[in-house]
Order: C-alpha cells, then structure tokens, then sequence
C-alpha cells in the first residue's frame, strides 16, 4: 500500500490565499492547480479564520470513489447545497436519507425510457417553434445561448405543464437568473449575512422566490383542484407527479411537489440548453463535423420532425453531443463533505472537508484524452467509450445519486439540435464564450451563429 502523503496545493496570498484567482476564472484555476500539483489539490481562500478549504479530486478513480463506491463518505451536506435548498427546496437534487430514497421511489417511473420517450413530442414542438423563430432573426443572427436556454425551458415548462406552459415560463424566465446568482454567491462566501435582513440582494432574491413559487402553487393548486371532480387523464409530469403514490411511501404534498418542481425546472432547462447551446456552436466552428450532422440529420424521413425513434439513427449527433458535454459540462464542479477521514488518491482527506470533484478538469485530464482541448465526436464510438474509465466522463454525476434525468437530457438535445440542422447552416461570430462557474455553467458573454437556410 502506498504511503499517504500531504496534500499539495497553491499557499496562495498571505491574507487572501487563493481567494482572487477563484474569483477571477475559478475554472482556470482549477485546470492550473492539476497541473502544478496532481490529481488532490488542497486549495485555501479567504482570510484567516474565515478560510474556505477546497480538497479538490481530479483523476477519473478519485470521482468513483467520492461518488459511487464511497458515496455514503461524501454527503451533500456543504453550504452551497443548504442555500440551494433554502431558494428550491427539498427535491431529488438537495434532498437526502430516507427524504431522498422515497422521492425516488415515487419519481423513478416516471424517468423510464418508455415514459421519457413518450417527451418526444413536447421536444420537437418547441424545436420546430425555434425553427421559425430563427426565419426572423435580424441579419440571420441569434445568440444559441440565449436561444436554448429559451428553448428548454420552454420545452420542460411543456412537459411539466403541458397546457400552462405559457403562464409559468415568462415567470420562471425572469427569476431563475436572479435566485442562481444569489445561490451561488452565498454558496462560496465564507461568510453570509442572514437571508431575514432586509438588504437589496436579500429583497431581490426573495421576490423572485415567492414568484416561482406562487406560480408553481397556483398551478399545482388549480391542478389538484381538477382531479379533486373526478379522475383525469392528463399526461403532463406534474399530473403524473401529483398521482404519483405507493403503500409504502405514500403520495407527495402540495410542497414536495412544488419542491419536485423546481428542481426540475432548474436541473431540466439549464443543464440540457447548455449542452444544447455548445454543440450548436461547436458545429458553427467546426464546418468539416457540421457536415457529417447534416448529412445523418437529412437522411431521416423527410415530411416529419425527428421522434424518440430516430435516437438510433442519429449515432454521430449522438457523439457530438457527447463531445460538447465533456467540454462544457454543465455541472462543471460538483460539492461533497465528507463525514469521516478517508484516503483518495494517495492522501488523506480529512473528516468534515469540503471535496470537490471536477468534471470540467477531469474531462481535459491528458491521462484520460488525447489533445483535450480538440473537438472530436469519434472519442464517443463505442469502442473508445468501452476503453475508457467509467468516470473518465460523468456529465450527468454517477453513483446513487446520479441524474434521473440523463436520458430525457439526450433525447432532447439529441432531437432538438437534428431538427435545427435540418432547416439551417450555421457559421460562428463569437470563436471564443468566456464562461463561469454557477449552480451549472454559466456563458458569461454570446455566442452568437448566422444561420441560413438550407435549401
């Protein structure tokens, strides 16, 4: 057995440590901090006394352990995931223990592949609506970030809503940015002033709370209200969520479900426009791949927009997404703390520390992929997906808490972007989209693409 060592890590500045380059381009820093140091990183920012200590993993077998075969060791008990939990409640993504185990129960039917298939059509109603959209767009000009995240929400407000779709979005639309930014900055701050104090940030955040809320509330309310006169045969997810029950776990409530909710409308949107939003302007950038896509997209039927059934058709669209998830995960960085002293790598990592996981760093890692930072859908075929370490790419995290939603998350990207590539070329403006680290990745800057018809 090897002897466990120190970790290493960057001493950073006397008073601040690493404080200002996490500030700065907390990415690059991570990516940096592998570089210099290994694949265990101790990072410390912040002044003494209030210090934040940051045990960083990023080897593919580090991720394994801390979220699979030692998941039980690495809880999501930090700061970020309790004000998450205080702004979207207690669903699937915050919950835990036995709260966490029956959500599942109640909600796993929900997520099979039949069920989720069954979405499709939701996905290339809102993908054909983005479609005519683009015909108006000024000099042919849209922002693909701005667009799929319009895009996605309008397509998971759809399946959860179905026909209240149009009420919830412009809500939801105009108040997930202010509650992420507020969850975020409270998350990685060493010190908070409580939510009760009537401070700009705090009023601002708690407006845009009680607006999601209410509107979840009231159609939740208005829904519950319908099936009260007699058994309905809606199929949208939240009549789906709210019939949910079993013997042994019961129904969920007014409140779990507006916590289900949420997590859906924030986990479901963000993370899918994202992959969405960088495959397209991956494509734009690479016109030699965009070629290929347009090729695979054109040979399904015409007369017809693509369904769940053309998933196994589309295998190089498949790769490109996949490639623009390893590139731009969504979940670039993903919070543990552990409950008892446990050896990664080498190293000891102390009970109680904050651990990271990095899949923005692990998918660049040099042992893992060639040339990391090169565009290239055929690292996906299956056999160099079989060649590699499960967690080499772990877009969607891994172990038991794994995202229940990977699978609509492909369907959607997968359907979307084919329905787009039938109808346009797409050429980049912007090479380069400057980025940053929130609850997902956030574009901090456009990415815009002229579109053209094709003809």
């Amino acid at each position: 057995m090897a002897a466990i060592t120190e970790i290493p890590g960057p001493k950073g500045l006397p008073l601040l440590g690493s404080a200002l380059d996490l500030q700065r381009d907390s990415l690059d820093a991570f990516l940096r901090a592998r570089r210099e140091y290994g694949d265990v990183v101790r990072i410390s920012a912040g002044p003494p006394g209030l210090r934040t200590v940051l045990h960083c993993v990023f080897s593919a077998e580090g991720a394994q352990q801390v979220l699979a075969s030692q998941a039980a060791n690495f809880r999501k008990d930090n700061q970020f995931y309790e004000e998450l939990r205080l702004s979207a409640g207690n669903g699937l993504l915050t919950s835990q223990d036995a709260d966490y185990l029956r959500q599942r129960r109640l909600i796993q039917p929900l997520f099979t592949k039949r069920q989720v298939d069954g979405y499709a059509t939701a996905v290339t109603l809102e993908a054909d609506g983005t479609v005519e959209r683009w015909r108006d767009a000024p000099d042919g000009v849209v922002d693909v970030v701005r667009e799929m995240d319009r895009l996605a929400l309008r397509t998971v407000s759809r399946i959860l809503f179905g026909a209240d779709v149009e009420a919830a979005v412009d809500v939801i639309h105009d108040n997930f940015p202010v509650i992420s930014k507020y969850v975020t900055l409270r998350g990685y701050s060493p010190v908070n002033p409580p939510r009760s104090w009537p401070l700009p940030a705090n009023r601002r955040a708690e407006a845009a709370t009680r607006a999601v809320y209410a509107i979840c509330d009231r159609i939740i309310a208005e829904r519950r209200a319908a099936e009260a006169t007699g058994p309905t045969t809606d199929d949208d997810l939240l009549s789906l969520l709210s019939r949910a029950s079993s013997e042994e776990d019961g129904s969920l409530d007014a409140d779990e479900l507006r916590d289900q909710v949420l997590v859906f409308l924030l986990a479901g949107h963000e993370t899918t426009a994202t992959s969405m939003a960088f495959a397209l302007h991956l494509l734009a950038r690479h016109p030699e791949a965009q070629k290929r896509a347009h090729a695979e997209a054109d040979r399904l039927p015409s007369g017809r927009t693509p369904s769940a059934a053309d998933l196994d058709e589309l295998p190089y669209l498949t790769r490109v997404l996949k490639e623009a998830m390893r590139l731009y995960p969504a979940a670039p960085v993903v919070g543990r703390r552990s409950v008892e002293a446990a050896e990664v790598g080498g190293h000891l990592i102390p009970a109680g520390a904050d651990v990271l996981v990095l899949p923005w760093v692990t998918h660049r890692h040099p042992d893992l992929w060639d040339d990391p930072e090169r565009f290239d859908p055929d690292r996906f075929t299956p056999d160099r997906e079989a060649a590699r370490h499960r967690y080499a790419w772990f877009p969607f995290g891994g172990g038991p808490r794994a995202c229940i939603g990977q699978h609509f998350s492909m369907l959607e990207s997968v359907l979307a972007v084919a329905a787009l590539l039938r109808s346009y070329e797409l050429e980049a403006l912007d090479t380069e989209v400057p980025l940053a680290a929130g609850i997902t990745l956030q574009a901090t800057g456009p990415a815009r693409v002229r579109v053209r018809a094709r003809t």
